[in-house]
């Protein structure tokens, strides 16, 4: 049986997010354990997102735009910004801590944002690795161009390709774009797979589909995504979990006594400081 979920909406930094993952419904799609739509957004001249300097740990973040720019700074030094096609893979490991603004140019005048950012939980053996921080821009990623359709992977592998992103577990995470009346099977080389719809009229095996929620198809199903209007989609999933992981705030960890070690470093400033952004932070959550 086919799921669907619809998200949550919240507010980051002044910017509107629909998060699909985790829920109810799914805990977790293939590593994947956190999903976020980021608009679609116009924002206004001399406005921006201002996403204070915060940590994690045992996590990656992946970050993908199909319009605007954010500005990604973090504790190693890395200050970069993404812009559409590009990815930004955030290896959080024993622990990090990093900043996402809106670039000063980009605040000048009226600019859009939309994009994706999802959580990746590290394998067990994995979740203490050094932290580190990687930029692929658009040009490298892996892109097929078929009948109307337009894929791009954006970390593991798909549809015989694989992207330059490392990765730490079998992997599943590729932006798609139809025009309409254009068709793709899902890639069915993976044990979990889930489909977001960001934009668009679709249907998935000739049954519509609703944009902005998360699909999770029926074991066996054929997978094949029409569009009826422009689509913008995400498909994500790859190998299941190696353990239950415990989410709390920003952390991710398949001990809870690891969280709690990692509030603590957090609230005593254990985490270092963002070169360039070390004026403001978001405190500990009292809950």
């Amino acid at each position: 049986m086919t799921t669907l979920i619809a998200p949550r909406v919240h507010d980051i930094g002044g910017l509107e997010v629909r998060r699909a993952v985790p829920t109810l419904q799914a805990r977790s799609v293939g590593p994947f354990v956190f999903v976020d739509q980021m608009g679609p957004a116009l924002l206004n001249p001399g406005t921006g997102i201002d996403v204070r300097p915060h940590p994690h740990i045992g996590l990656a973040t992946v970050t993908f735009l199909w319009s605007g720019a954010i500005g990604h700074r973090d504790s190693l030094g890395s200050d970069q910004v993404i812009r559409p096609g590009d990815v930004n893979w955030m290896t959080a490991g024993r622990g990090i801590s990093h900043s996402e603004r809106t670039p000063p140019p980009e605040r000048e005048h009226g600019h859009p944002l939309h994009g994706m950012q999802t959580w990746i939980a590290l394998p067990r053996q994995y979740e203490e690795v050094e932290p580190a921080f990687h930029h692929h821009s658009a040009a490298t990623l892996p892109q097929q161009r078929r009948n109307g359709a337009w894929l791009r992977v954006i970390a593991g592998r798909a549809y015989g390709e694989e992207s330059p992103v490392k990765v730490f577990a079998d992997t599943l995470n590729v932006a798609i774009d139809l025009d309409p009346d254009a068709e793709i099977d899902i890639d069915t080389g993976h044990r979990e797979r889930s489909l977001y719809i960001l934009d668009g009229q679709a249907q998935l095996d000739g049954v519509d589909v609703p944009a902005q929620h998360l699909i999770i198809p029926a074991n066996g199903a054929r997978g094949r995504l029409r569009a009826k209007t422009p689509v913008k989609a995400m498909l994500m999933g790859g190998e299941p979990l190696d353990a239950p992981r415990h989410l709390w705030w920003n952390f991710v960890s398949s001990s809870q006594e690891r969280i709690e070690q990692a509030k603590d470093d957090w609230a005593n400033g254990r985490f270092g400081t963002i070169p360039g952004d070390a004026t403001e932070f978001i405190p500990l959550p009292a809950k």
